[in-house]
């Protein structure tokens, strides 16, 4: 475990020296949580939430007289990465409960250095740490909209291949998948806004304000993506059944056209004595030319009339 005390140079501090008086911040693995938890007046039951990573992204923020306490999922590159934080007056503490690439670490202690002197102030600090959380993620959707805007090239000029509908489903997914990542982190500073338990500075919640309004500009760009996917899948489909009718058509036009030799082979098939043709020694050859100049006369007028 790991405590540092902010200011014009970082400190590191054992634990009995954390004090309200300063801003400290503290990193550690939720099995060493378990030792200090106590010291620290964390209650039980947080403790127990910490041992594990929680499957959904919607999840409690507990307020408590004197802290408040979230779990957090976050989505780091290919990683899915868990977290608890602890928020006390002037004392943010981070539960590292799945950090595989050590993204959650390095990004906290990045958030710890940005402030320093005057401008160091706890909420500052606080929305540091979350910005972290985001870092990156507008290039991440713009890349996502250009390629939704590639598929939707490839369906107007018509080359979308057979994996076109799961290839739409993955961007779905991760899409749904950002957008409960931005509605946690925004149920998070909304709570945080609130400041049931004064362990902020009222004149300095317009700094988490300001941070609720970047967050949600994201949500709504990747609800807006999310749309955009949903029209590009009912233009796939109506493609689709274009091409369906387009072959249907086809199938139509040839039917149609051979369906007249059909009646000639039946009629010829009905092997009645007094049929002329039958001992005329050109029948044979006058069937073959009838049979050809119906094909030719009907495939002549279905192109005057334009069935293909």
């Amino acid at each position: 475990m790991t405590f540092y005390r902010l200011g014009g140079q970082m400190k590191k501090i054992g634990i009995d020296e954390i004090s309200e008086e300063f801003i400290t911040a503290g990193y550690m693995t939720s099995a060493e949580l378990t030792s200090v938890y106590e010291l620290l007046g964390f209650d039980s039951e947080t403790v127990d939430a910490c041992k594990q990573k929680n499957p959904l992204f919607r999840t409690d923020v507990e307020v408590h007289d004197k802290y408040t306490f979230t779990e957090l999922r976050i989505i780091s590159g290919n990683n899915d990465d868990s977290m608890a934080v602890y928020l006390k007056k002037n004392f943010i503490l981070v539960i590292d409960i799945t950090d595989k690439d050590s993204s959650t670490k390095n990004g906290f202690l990045s958030a710890t250095k940005r402030f320093t002197g005057e401008k160091l102030k706890f909420e500052k600090t606080i929305c540091s740490f979350i910005e972290t959380l985001i870092a990156g993620d507008n290039k991440t959707i713009e890349k996502m909209r250009n390629e939704i805007v590639g598929m939707e090239e490839d369906v107007v000029k018509g080359s979308a291949d057979d994996d076109f509908n799961i290839e739409l489903l993955e961007q779905k997914k991760k899409l749904l998948k950002m957008h409960n990542y931005y509605e946690q982190i925004i149920d998070v500073i909304e709570t945080l806004e609130e400041n049931e338990n004064d362990i902020f500075e009222e004149d300095n919640i317009i700094y988490i304000s300001n941070l609720s309004n970047k967050v949600t500009r994201l949500k709504d760009d990747v609800d807006s993506l999310g749309n955009y996917v949903d029209h590009l899948q009912d233009a796939y489909s109506s493609f689709l059944d274009m091409k369906l009718n387009h072959t249907m058509k086809i199938f139509t036009v040839i039917t149609t056209i051979f369906f007249p030799l059909t009646i000639i082979v039946g009629w010829y098939g009905m092997n009645f004595q007094n049929m002329p043709e039958f001992a005329w020694k050109y029948g044979y050859l006058y069937v073959i030319i009838l049979s050809a100049v119906v094909v030719a006369a009907l495939t002549i007028f279905g192109k005057k009339r334009k069935w293909f």
